[in-house]
């Protein structure tokens, strides 16, 4: 039986992203080839298929096929019975397979295993990648320490894929066993390296290095070699009388050559500060020894340690002796440590500094900063995982999440994925069409707005992994094809939840095995936990990748979840259902670090040292902020997170006191900020100093040298406490040993040593020592030879000269003294004095030597005046003889002196320019710069015409500083110069760029306003315009016309440039630009017409045009408003305007009219509406409407609530100014205190106090209101009751007080406290006898003192012996009866009174016998007895 095969063509399952999968399909695809081509290997896979298939299968397959065209259906049939007895007969054939073949077949299994795992086994070895890995050091070498002539071993074993190659350094230079034959010795032999020093010297005390290096990384390793001398000393120069210097010695290498390379940076890139949007380069300029012209160094560029490779955001530049690495649009992507490593042959040099990118300002103040390193986690057909970092920045308000923004490469069309922000930096982008390509961009928002978005991510194609492989190969698989036809899919398996956040869930999970050849989609289910609710997630589209993600689902809540499999035959079984899974997020937000420590590092930056948050999972980094101590202002340190737990922040003010603050950061959030640091003032670290500079000879002897030297320029943030000199013979220009020169450090910047060898030169190094230790050694200096000096202070200088000269300065000129003395020439003085004076006459110009050989001289000289100079020269031995006498020279301005005249022309282009009169045909122009000639120069270019010169810049910089002159020579010096300071080159400079870029003076930029009709008036002004002046109008971007919706007006008189339109529509939001031209000159003027500010003028505009419509009838020129008037009345009043006869106004309360008598004459313009004793009966909305033929307007007045409550505190206010002072009125009770307002109302709260305390009310002390009286009534008063009162009206806000005087010092009128008025019933002390005295009192108030009078029965009663009647002290008056009789009984009264007024107090006394009232009492009862008998 043939067997019937067939062979369809599908696409690899991936991309091949590493070698191990293609080396898989690879022998996959060979061992199903070699299967199929052996009959046996036919047999077996057909017997193997045929076994799982039963007759149902059989059926349905032929059911199926009937299922075709009426048309073929006699033939279907046919070969569906052909099929048929095929497969029977292949089951006869299965049923007689013997043992024998069984373990054959098993056999074949086990030999194709063996024959995958050999294949792979194979390539893996071919593979190198498998095999890589960066050196690494088993035996290290071992620090020695040895005695001079003794040979010393450093050995080191090193492992690594390729071989290592080891590199020997001697204190970071390679050591090269040519240059000193027969020292060094390096050898390599089986993995031992080993370095062997013969004839250990004091000079081989160094640090070593090992150096492993391939092309996975580089390792080093090091040893310390000590070299001790033994206490004799011996003579060492013998070794050098022969040596000379050995040649450099090459050999083939890649380059072509192999020698010592040294690799020196210059005009080095320090750390930089960018913003975000700008450019920016880094630069260097590389200095390589020897050169080679014909090969090039290898020049790469890392960010972080990771190498750079151009693209559109970074582009490099080798121009060959210069690198440069360039930021076309900076982001905080960029930020990080940058480092450029040239290598050239074996020898390789580095250097790194770091950029800063600072958050770009944003459009709306207060929206955070831009998210950075927006990424691809994940892609497949159903969506794309992509992730973020979290901004520095939050703009003052925590962030509240993130938009998701999209782009189909090859458009501009940005679209957002997600309606609500999400907070997790990690988000599932659905919706996407497979097989296209997307980038992203992320955006924070807070509650302020929304801020920049993000640098856009890489592009990614919307594919599973598996069909990446289309765009490499595609592969040719055979098949049967009736294997797997018509199979209805297994479940899936291994289903998992593999993310979990508070915004979505992703799911995982294994294709089944049992799938068929045909491709199978999934259908995903949930429930929620502890119930059988399964619900179809994707009920619409399939998912088409084996993982996918839910939304939608509530947080908080505890879901699970399966996955069924479908194709054509049907949907398969459900897989097992994942464990309960809570939505929300699984990955916490980090600790906050701890143990901030600052230290100091230089005099801008400080080291920050932290621990790092404890058990932080997936962390991204830290952000670092720092603050000035005391300001509460913070500010961000970096805008990428950095890893590890320490950074330098860079960028802080010397001598400032910082404190600093960490946060890490991760998927889920921004920690809680760690504990402020200690706070720590910005000064440079303590460091030992740099080398000394500028050693030189002051003095020599026969067998001693006196040395000189300068501090050196960095001295490591301490004083130097001195120095150590060493110096070393020099014999037949080659070098000795150094040796030591002082043992104790020497205070002073000078030394003498000692003990030299006469005629002998030497070379001298210093080294400066502080507190940090000792600094490193100065450069070598030059060779001097020890010998006799003769003179020791310099010589004259000569060839004085003069030029320049004006009536009150000229310049004079010298040249050095051809001896120098014993030292060389460290400066000059200048001296001046009239020709005619005296020797004694002789001024010093300059009290500090100058260096240069010229001085201006200005100030000294007087107009007309002849004067003569000269010069002395001064070195370290003092000052030398003076010059020659220059002169004499007049001071004087002769007539025709032109000056240096500079000049921008159109172009921008800088130039000097002069000119002289009194040329001679021999004479020329010769420019200098501090006088020194610029004919070389290239940043110059002189030009020179007949009796006039230029001299041009090509490049006005900083470099061009100086004074530049112009002398014409063959003339009595004429001369003229022109100093280019900072200041001056600021000015040029500005104008230059004016000149090259001329703009249109703008007295006011454009501006936009709403006129009276709701019109739209944008202008500018520029200062002046031409005839020619044009002005092109731009509106995002396009320039708009005059017409119906623009009108357009210039009046080049005054500058003023208009448009005009008639009304905002929504269409009308943007930018709006006024572009002018005049000549050459251009000028712009924007402005933006955007969200609220666009609203904000429409809104406005609106208003306005209607307004005016509203003004076109009788209208309000002022709205309803209220007063309270003097009489505490409420007065409401509007203004209106455009009034005519026919006009009325009805006024209304709670939309009701109310009825005016008066009616309105609108002559002032003003209605008006009184409301008297304003009440809450009047509370309500008050409303008065205009109205006439022309249209009419209303206004409206609510006097409820808190209007209500405003307007009474106003009323009330009105009321408690009105009361009048209290007054005191004595009652048939007491005492009233009282007074009067315009009118009372409940809300006026009153108050009364005695003697500072709130009075209590009782029944004896009352108040009240009666009328307009606001009284307190005081019955029976006591003395208690004396004191001041105040009686205090609150209005709401203010309290008002009046205030009276009880104390009998008040200028009231007379008032008495009454003790009659009573009824007075007097009996005998005892039987027989009367009482003896009658004695009453009564107090009296007034000012002026009241005069006291004395009643009886209404008639004038005077003091005699029986009744005393006294008025004492002006405040009490004293009644007296001696002897009481009943012709004492009576009426008696007290006047009082003064100029104010009187009052009289009336008491009666009732004098009786007891025995005549009992008699009395029995007399009456009797006749009552009588009466009732």
């Amino acid at each position: 039986i043939l067997p019937f095969l067939c062979f369809s063509q599908m696409h690899v399952s991936g991309i091949t992203d590493t070698e191990e999968e293609r080396i898989k399909e690879a022998a996959a695809y060979i061992a199903q080839r070699n299967l199929l081509a052996s009959e046996e290997g036919i047999t077996t896979s057909k017997q193997s298929m045929a076994s799982k298939q039963s007759m149902a299968s059989k059926q349905s397959t032929a059911s199926k096929q009937s299922t075709a065209s009426k048309q073929s259906m006699a033939s279907k049939q046919s070969v569906i019975s052909k099929q048929a007895m095929s497969t029977l007969q292949q089951e006869e054939t299965f049923e007689k397979k013997s043992r024998k073949v069984a373990i054959r077949e098993k056999a074949e299994q086990l030999s194709l295993r063996k024959t995958l795992e050999e294949t792979e086994a194979y390539h893996a070895k071919l593979n190198e990648d498998h095999l890589l890995h960066a050196p690494e050091f088993i035996i290290k070498p071992r620090s020695h320490t040895v005695w001079e002539k003794e040979n010393v071993k450093l050995h080191c074993s090193v492992a690594g894929w390729p071989e290592p190659r080891v590199t020997w350094y001697k204190n970071q230079v390679p050591i090269n066993v040519h240059a000193n034959p027969g020292k060094y010795i390096i050898e390599s032999r089986y993995g031992m390296h080993t370095l062997e020093i013969n004839a250990c010297d004091f000079e081989d005390t160094a640090q070593y290095r090992a150096s492993a290096m391939n092309v996975k990384g580089e390792l080093s390793a090091y040893a310390s070699v000590v070299v001790k001398r033994y206490k004799g000393e011996f003579d060492e120069t013998r070794f050098h009388a022969g040596a000379s210097t050995m040649p450099l010695s090459f050999a083939v290498t890649p380059y072509g050559y192999a020698s010592k390379f040294e690799i020196h940076f210059d005009d080095k890139f320090d750390v930089s500060f960018g913003r975000e949007g700008e450019t920016m380069s880094l630069g260097c300029r590389v200095v390589i020894t020897p050169e080679i012209k014909h090969f090039q160094p290898e020049i790469q560029w890392y960010r972080n340690g990771v190498p750079l490779s151009p693209s559109k955001w970074v582009q490099t530049l080798w121009s060959g002796e210069r690198a440069t690495l360039t930021f076309s649009h900076l982001n905080k992507e960029d930020e990080g440590l940058y480092t450029i490593r040239v290598r050239m042959g074996e020898y390789y040099e580095q250097y790194s500094a770091y950029v800063f990118v600072r958050d770009a300002d944003a459009e709306i103040e207060g929206a955070p900063a831009a998210p950075l390193d927006v990424k691809c986690l994940e892609a497949n057909k159903d969506y794309i995982i992509i992730s973020w970092k979290q901004p520095a920045v939050d703009g003052g308000s925590p962030i509240l999440g993130y938009f998701i923004d999209k782009c189909e490469v090859g458009t501009d069309s940005w679209s957002q994925c997600n309606d609500t922000p999400v907070k997790f930096a990690r988000f599932p982008v659905t919706g996407l069409i497979e097989g296209r390509s997307y980038i992203f961009r992320v955006r924070a928002v807070n509650k302020t707005g929304i801020g920049f978005p993000s640098r856009v991510s890489e592009p990614v194609a919307a594919l599973d992994p598996a069909e990446k492989a289309r765009l490499k190969k595609c592969v040719l698989l055979i098949f049967p094809c009736c294997f797997s036809e018509g199979i209805v899919p297994g479940p899936p398996t291994d289903l998992s939840v593999t993310e979990a956040t508070r915004s979505y869930v992703v799911l995982s999970w294994k294709p089944p095995g049992q799938r068929g050849h045909e491709g199978i989609m999934y259908f995903v289910e949930k429930c929620e936990a502890g119930t059988e609710n399964w619900q179809r997630v994707n009920t619409e589209l399939p998912v088409k990748s084996p993982r996918f993600a839910l939304f939608d689902l509530v947080e908080g809540k505890s879901y699970c979840f399966r996955v069924r499999c479908s194709n054509s035959a049907g949907v398969g079984e459900p897989s097992e259902a994942t464990e309960v899974t809570v939505v929300g997020d699984k990955l916490d937000i980090p600790r906050a670090p701890g143990n901030i420590i600052p230290s100091r590092n230089t005099d801008t930056s400080v080291v920050l040292t932290w621990e790092e948050s404890k058990d932080a999972k997936e962390l991204v980094g830290y952000y670092i902020e720092a603050s000035v101590a005391g300001s509460g202002k913070w500010e961000p340190c970096n805008n990428n997170p950095v890893k590890g737990s320490r950074f330098t922040c860079h960028g802080l003010v010397t001598g400032q006191s910082y404190i600093f603050r960490v946060r890490a950061v991760n998927a889920a959030g921004l920690s809680e900020y760690s504990q402020d640091s200690e706070a720590i003032e910005v000064k440079a670290a303590i460091a030992p100093p740099s080398p000394p500079c500028d050693i030189t000879c002051l003095e020599s002897f026969r067998d001693s040298m006196v040395l000189g030297w300068k501090q050196p320029d960095k001295i490591g943030g301490a004083e130097i406490t001195g120095y150590y000199v060493n110096y070393r013979e020099v014999i037949g220009g080659v070098p000795g040993k150094w040796r030591e020169a002082n043992v104790k450090a020497v205070s002073e910047e000078a030394y003498k040593i000692s003990n030299l060898k006469e005629n002998v030169v030497y070379q001298f190094q210093v080294a400066a020592m502080n507190m940090a230790g000792l600094g490193a050694p100065s450069a070598v200096s030059e060779c001097f030879k020890c010998e006799e000096w003769t003179i020791a202070v310099p010589g004259p200088p000569h060839s004085l000269k003069y030029s320049e000269v004006r009536k009150d300065s000229l310049v004079l000129h010298w040249k050095p003294p051809i001896h120098s003395g014993r030292t060389p020439v460290t400066g000059y003085f200048v001296d001046l004095k009239e020709a005619q004076a005296k020797e004694d006459q002789w001024r010093g110009l300059n009290e500090a030597a100058i260096k240069t050989l010229y001085l201006k001289v200005r100030g000294y000289l007087k107009e007309g005046v002849s004067y003569v100079f000269r010069v002395r020269a001064i070195n370290q031995a003092g000052v030398g003889k003076p010059s020659d006498l220059a002169g004499p020279v007049v001071a004087e301005t002769r007539p025709g002196t032109k000056e240096v005249v500079v000049h921008v022309d159109d172009d921008g282009v800088i130039s000097l320019n002069f000119e002289c009169d009194q040329m001679t045909p021999k004479s020329e122009f010769t420019w200098s710069k501090d006088y020194v000639s610029t004919e070389d120069s290239p940043r110059l270019e002189v030009e020179s015409k007949g009796n006039k010169t230029k001299m041009t810049f090509k490049d006005l910089g900083t470099d061009d500083l100086g004074l530049y002159s112009c002398d014409v020579t063959d003339t009595d010096g004429i001369a003229s110069s022109y100093l280019i300071d900072e200041e001056e080159l600021k000015r040029l400079l500005a104008l230059s760029h004016e000149h090259k870029f001329p703009t249109v003076p703008v007295k006011s930029e454009l501006a936009v306003e709403i006129l009276e009709k709701g019109q739209v008036r944008f202008w500018m002004q520029a200062e002046k315009l031409s005839a020619n002046a044009k002005v092109n109008y731009i509106f995002n971007e396009k320039e708009i016309f005059e017409g119906p919706k623009y009108k357009m007006h210039i009046d080049r008189n005054t500058g003023i440039i208009e448009m005009f339109m008639e009304q905002l529509r929504d269409e009308d939001e943007g930018t709006y630009s006024f572009q002018l031209q005049d000549g050459k000159a251009t000028n712009h003027s924007t402005v933006v017409l955007i969200g609220d500010v666009f609203k904000k003028l429409q809104k406005e505009a609106e208003f306005q045009r209607q307004e005016w419509i509203r003004k076109q009838g009788p209208h309000f020129a002022e709205y309803l408003s209220w007063e309270v008037t003097g009489e505490c009345n409420v007065l409401l009043k509007c203004k209106v305007a455009n009034i005519k006869k026919e006009t009325h106004i009805v006024w209304y309360k709670d939309e009701r009219e109310i009825s005016v008598d008066e009616k309105h004459d609108f002559n002032d313009g003003i209605c008006t509406l009184l409301i008297t004793e304003f009440s809450k009966k009047d509370a309500g909305i008050y409303e008065v409407i205009l109205k006439d033929d022309r249209g009419k307007d209303k206004s409206r007045l609510k006097l409820v609530d808190e209007a209500f409550k405003e307007l009474m505190t106003e009323v009330c206010k009105k009321i408690a100014l009105s009361a009048t002072d209290l007054k005191i009125q004595s009652t048939a009770e007491g005492i009233r205190l009282y007074s009067f307002v315009t009118y009372y109302v409940e809300d006026l709260k009153v108050n009364w106090s005695h003697n500072g305390t709130a009075i209590k009310y009782s029944d004896r002390v009352k108040t009240g209101v009666t009328g307009e009286q606001i009284w307190l009534q005081i019955n029976e008063p006591t003395p208690n009751d004396k004191g001041k009162y105040i009686m205090e009206l609150f209005d709401g806000k203010t309290g008002h007080q009046k205030t009276v005087d009880l104390s009998g010092q008040g200028k009231d009128e007379p008032f008495k406290r009454n003790e009659g008025r009573w009824v007075w019933w007097l009996m005998p002390a005892k039987a027989g006898g009367w009482l003896e005295a009658l004695n009453l009192t009564c107090n009296v108030w007034g000012d002026p003192t009241p005069e006291v009078s004395w009643l009886k029965n209404e008639k004038a009663l005077a003091s005699d012996d029986h009744c005393t009647l006294k008025f004492e002290a002006g405040k009490t008056a004293y009644f007296t009866i001696t002897g009481v009789s009943t012709a004492d009984s009576g009426k008696y009264g007290l006047v009082v009174k003064n100029k104010y007024g009187s009052e009289t107090s009336d008491f009666t006394v009732s004098v009786f016998i007891p025995e005549e009232e009992a008699r009395m009492a029995a007399l009456e009862s009797q006749k009552g007895g009588k009466k009732a008998k």
